[in-house]
């Protein structure tokens, strides 16, 4: 059992490192191949391992951008260093609205959105809106071609945006980028803080799931941790690739491609369920 389960926490950490940085939601996909590949284990547990295996993608953000993200790099001087907590500072403000709504309505969220039919609606319809958002912005300059010129009520709306993300199958960084695109960010200003906001805010939603999962006095067995450790570190390998790949692909491409993906996967989806 130990060793299938390995095995398909390898593929479920695959899925999770491609579709974290890609605008079609890594939540909805894990929901729904787990109703084709199947852990041996409680949902109790598969409700929190879908989210803190997200851990190991915002590791590789962290390696990838440890010298921007670094306040205290020797390499920077003084101005330097007060940008990057400048940085720090409009990450903060991106994420309080999740951090409010988010504690308010987790378990709701638990109870009644991690579904197969919600996440495959879901997909289709931010499938729809990157489609009439990229069609409208195409002939458009964006303002904001640089971190430094993000305002705050510019990276609080952007923070609103990601609260969308909390219902599977919506993409917290689809989400996030759409709102920064609304909002006259490039796209590689865009997808970057995204990135950055990604690390406060997938660390704090991965602390209070195994907070939620300790205090309901479930512990973790050998073979569990093993599971979650395999499952982040190829997430992690496969999450460094991904990132480098969108940000070369967004400097000549959009977004359009994702919206289609996401209709095409979300109708197929429904047809499945349907039929079955």
């Amino acid at each position: 059992m130990l060793w299938g389960n390995m095995l398909k926490s390898m593929i479920l950490g695959i899925i999770q490192g491609i579709t974290e940085w890609l605008p079609i939601s890594s939540t909805g996909h894990m929901i729904l191949v787990n109703e084709f590949i199947k852990l041996n284990e409680s949902t109790v547990f598969m409700n929190m391992f879908e989210v803190v295996i997200q851990l190991g993608s915002i590791f590789a953000v962290v390696v990838l951008y440890f010298r921007k993200l670094n306040p205290f790099s020797p390499q920077k001087n003084r101005k330097e260093k007060q940008s990057t907590w400048n940085l720090w500072g409009k990450v903060f403000i991106a994420i309080l609205p999740s951090v409010i709504i988010g504690l308010k309505i987790d378990d709701w969220l638990d109870d009644h959105m991690h579904q197969f039919f919600s996440v495959a609606l879901i997909l289709i319809i931010y499938g729809i809106f990157f489609i009439v958002i990229e069609r409208i912005y195409k002939n458009k300059s964006p303002k904001i071609n640089q971190l430094k010129e993000l305002t705050m009520p510019t990276v609080l709306a952007i923070g609103f945006f990601q609260v969308l993300a909390l219902i599977p199958g919506t993409s917290r960084l689809g989400a996030t980028i759409l709102g920064a695109i609304l909002f006259g960010c490039s796209r590689f200003i865009a997808a970057e803080f995204s990135f950055f906001l990604a690390v406060p805010t997938m660390f704090g939603a991965s602390s209070l799931k195994i907070f939620k999962f300790l205090i309901k006095s479930n512990t973790f067995t050998t073979n569990q941790l093993i599971i979650l450790a395999i499952g982040s570190f190829v997430a992690f390998v496969v999450s460094i690739v991904v990132i480098k790949f969108l940000m070369c692909y967004i400097q000549t491409k959009d977004f359009q491609p994702f919206g289609w993906y996401r209709i095409v996967l979300g109708s197929v989806l429904i047809g499945y369920m349907l039929l079955s």
